[in-house]
């Protein structure tokens, strides 16, 4: 699935923000969770101060003695504000105070107050809530309790019935519960911070990681395709401690490859000089054994001259004259083997060239009953005419020796891919199969009166092109061809 550095540095980017996601939502939770409790807390807090206004008040209201209650209401008044003091004074954050139902509020304090003084004023922003959690607590003869939820804020407000003297009395109180500030605020707002500090620099880091080994791995490949194919370059180093181990492997297989090549070179020269030697060999003992037979025959020629008479002396010069012509052409063909000249290259009118060729070859193709036909599919070409001329002879006459009697010699070039095919085509039976390995080596021949050049003549001329020389025999069909570079005219 992933292939590639990339893709799997992408992949652990996302699951490092994916497992970032999950903390900050684990994290979010978990203060969620820790407010509301804390919010739960302070609401039953919250309770407890409003039962302890509710034992003050039974205590202060204890020592009273039966008196019309309305007549001291102003005294009453003044006694309920410390009550309120009292039971409020250990409880930071609450305020609260006693409430009459029809004459409001009787007393109110505020103990834990941070500001310059004292607080004594009733929250007037919040003074319909406080008259109906008291309503509710009165209404309903036990303690109750109210959220208000705000943006930053929970409001909580809790009542209780106060028993005694006084009809309608409640006491309440209330407090505020901020969600959005304090220690743990502070800590959620740090560690979500810290992991989209860590998302940020691990896609950073794995951004430049990327980048850096796509650069490096870029630049070796650009290396590795501009230099030469003989032998591998000398990478320099990446920095990258990974990466500069492949870059010494690659080096290092360099090193080998260059040492390999050299020895292959020294081995490919001894093998061609062996080569060379098993040739001079075979061509040796081939000069050795063409020779030989003519300077018998002239031998013994000349023996029967020494003790004939004249008509015997003249018919044995004969001879010995068409045996010395004889080793002449042999050495001729010989040379034409060994002293191969440097291709004079000409832009040649292949069709002119074929016809040329093919008509020196009509008289001789009409004795024997053939016909010799040429066919250029190529226009023009670059080569050796003289050359080129001198191996298609050889190739022409070979195919005459063979052809059979009303069948037809062909004479074709033709473009194959980046290569120029000169062929001949005859219907013969081809070499003998125990030749065809050996066909283009000198002395091969399957013909009693042949030489056994030819072929290789049409091989070192193909060779001094940079080209080769090969047959096939197919369909009844032997074709010989010179397959020669392209050189565009």
């Amino acid at each position: 699935m992933f292939q590639s550095l990339r893709a799997r540095l992408v992949a652990l980017l996302l699951i490092v923000a994916f497992a970032a996601v999950a903390i900050g939502a684990l994290m979010t939770g978990l203060f969620q969770r820790s407010a509301a409790a804390q919010v739960g807390q302070m609401e039953a807090e919250t309770a407890r101060a409003c039962e302890a206004q509710s034992g003050a008040f039974r205590f202060y209201v204890s020592g009273w003695r039966s008196h019309d209650p309305s007549s001291s209401l102003s005294t009453i008044r003044q006694g309920l504000e410390p009550v309120v003091q009292s039971a409020l004074h250990d409880r930071p954050g609450i305020e609260g105070g006693i409430w009459q139902d029809g004459e409001g509020s009787l007393a109110y304090a505020y103990p834990s107050y941070e500001g310059a003084g004292p607080k004594t004023d009733l929250p007037q922003a919040e003074l319909t809530r406080i008259k109906a959690i008291n309503q509710a607590a009165l209404g309903e003869g036990h303690t109750v309790s109210a959220r208000y939820r705000a943006s930053t804020e929970v409001l909580i407000l809790a009542a209780c019935p106060l028993p005694g003297p006084l009809p309608g009395l409640t006491a309440w109180t209330m407090t505020r519960v901020r969600t959005l500030e304090g220690h743990g605020y502070q800590q959620l707002m740090t560690g979500l911070g810290l992991l989209l500090l860590i998302v940020l620099a691990a896609a950073v880091l794995l951004t430049q990681l990327t980048m850096t080994w796509s650069r490096h791995i870029t630049r070796i490949e650009t290396t590795l395709a501009t230099h030469d194919i003989n032998d591998l370059p000398v990478l320099p180093s990446t920095g990258e401690r990974e990466l500069d181990r492949i870059v010494r492997a690659l080096n290092e297989a360099g090193e080998r490859l260059a040492v390999a090549r050299r020895r292959a070179e020294t081995m490919a020269r001894e093998v061609a000089a062996s080569q060379r030697l098993a040739a001079i060999g075979r061509v040796t003992a081939g000069v050795a054994h063409e020779i030989r037979n003519p300077i018998a025959a002239m031998k013994l020629k000349a023996e029967n001259a020494l003790a004939g008479d004249t008509t015997r002396k003249e018919q044995a010069l004969g001879a010995i004259l068409e045996q010395i012509d004889r080793l002449d052409a042999l050495l001729h063909r010989l040379l034409s083997v060994t002293e191969q000249d440097t291709p004079a290259y000409q832009r040649v009118s292949l069709g002119d060239f074929l016809d040329r060729i093919v008509r020196r070859h009509a008289d001789v193709a009409a004795t024997r009953g053939v016909a010799v036909k040429s066919e250029a599919a190529v226009r023009h070409a670059r080569f050796d005419p003289g050359q080129l001329e001198r191996a298609l002879d050889n190739l022409i006459l070979n195919a005459l020796e063979v052809a059979p009697r009303h069948s037809t010699v062909h004479v074709r070039a033709r473009l194959a891919g980046d290569h120029l095919i000169l062929a001949v085509e005859d219907r013969g039976a081809g070499p003998p199969p125990h030749l065809r390995d050996e066909l283009f080596e000198p002395f091969v021949t399957g013909r009693a009166d042949g030489t056994g050049l030819g072929l290789s003549i049409v091989r070192e001329i193909a060779a001094a092109h940079d080209g080769v020389a090969r047959f096939h025999h197919t369909n009844g069909a032997t074709t010989f061809e010179i397959v020669l570079p392209w050189q565009p005219c």
